[in-house]
Parts: structure tokens; sequence; C-alpha cells
């Protein structure tokens, strides 16, 4: 059965007793932060939470690890529009401890691709266009290499600021600990 009928029933409600007022904000982040982290679960109340963001603080860009694939991807275009058109001026990237990114295997997900009907010939089509599954399904072996990879990808974009800190963190998914990986103030930078 689909979640989607107890999800329309649940925001008629919220919408009806205005609990929305809560949250009302504009689209510029008060903080003028940008973060891009994982889509992990267990972040999406402890890391605002853990960091003393309340809605409205930040701009939060999510995918698998916290990782770029690709420089001219929807992630990076995210952090380009919430630097040049959304008033961010810091980067962080959090990635965490435990992340499945860590436990990755391209060749095992290219094969439950086919196991749920992805035709063999589409995959291999992309790999004959220039999509190397390695390296588009690609994790890391672990959370700061990860984080590491995603702040040198966005230094070195050639449409990033230069004048923009780019900060790597890793946090802990059960207490929201935070370990500072690259703290990032270059010079000229504001505060």
């Amino acid at each position: 059965m689909s979640i989607v009928p107890s999800l329309l029933e649940f925001n008629k409600k919220f919408v009806a007793e205005k609990r929305y007022e809560d949250y009302l904000t504009d689209k510029f982040p008060d903080k003028e932060v940008a973060v891009l982290t994982c889509m992990d679960t267990r972040l999406s109340e402890l890391l605002p939470k853990a960091l003393g963001f309340k809605n409205g603080d930040a701009k939060f860009i999510k995918n698998a690890g916290a990782i770029l694939t690709q420089p001219f991807g929807s992630a990076m275009r995210s952090l380009l529009v919430a630097v040049y058109e959304l008033g961010a001026r810091e980067v962080i990237v959090i990635g965490h401890h435990g992340c499945g990114m860590t436990e990755i295997d391209p060749a095992r997900m290219v094969n439950k691709f086919a196991e749920h009907g992805i035709d063999p010939l589409v995959i291999e089509t992309l790999e004959n266009s220039g999509i190397r599954m390695e390296k588009f399904l690609r994790g890391f072996s672990c959370a700061e290499e990860g984080v590491m990879h995603s702040v040198k990808m966005i230094r070195r974009h050639p449409l990033f600021p230069q004048a923009i800190p780019v900060h790597g963190f890793v946090m802990d998914p059960e207490t929201g600990a935070v370990e500072v990986i690259v703290e990032d103030y270059r010079e000229g930078c504001p505060g």
C-alpha cells in the first residue's frame, strides 16, 4: 500500500490547523550558508539541531554521501545558485560516519539494475556513451575521503568564487558530534 494517502491526509490537517506558521521564512538563508550533506535518514533532524540551525538558516543540498560525482551535476548547480542568487557566503560539506556510500559496490548495483528489469543493453549503451558506472556509482573508503573529494571539487570548480570558503565536517550520526576536517578561511573572506 502506498504512503501517499496518509501523507495527503496529514497535510490537509497540517494546513487547516495552520501549523506551517512556525516555519515561515523566505528563500534567503539567514546564516548565509549552504550545506551539502548526505541524504541519510539519521541526519534529517539531527544535523540541523546539532549545529543550531532552524528553518530558514541554511540552504541544504542532500544526496548520497554528500559526494559530488560530476562538476556540472545538480548538486553543484544548487551550490552555485545558493551562492550567486540566494546569498550564501560559506559552504559546508558534511559527511558522517557509518555512511552507506562506504559500502557501495558499483558492480553489485549494476546487477541489481538487471534484477529490477533494466535491460543490460541500457547499461552497455550508457558505458559506450562515456558514462562509467564505476565512477557514477562510486563511493568512498571513509567519510573523511568523501568530504575532501567534494570540498576539492567545489574549490576547483571554474564557476565557484574563490572568495567563498568551503569547509568540511564529519558528523557522528548517533550523537551529532562534529569533527572539522578542513576549515577554509581564505584571505579576504568575510567573517
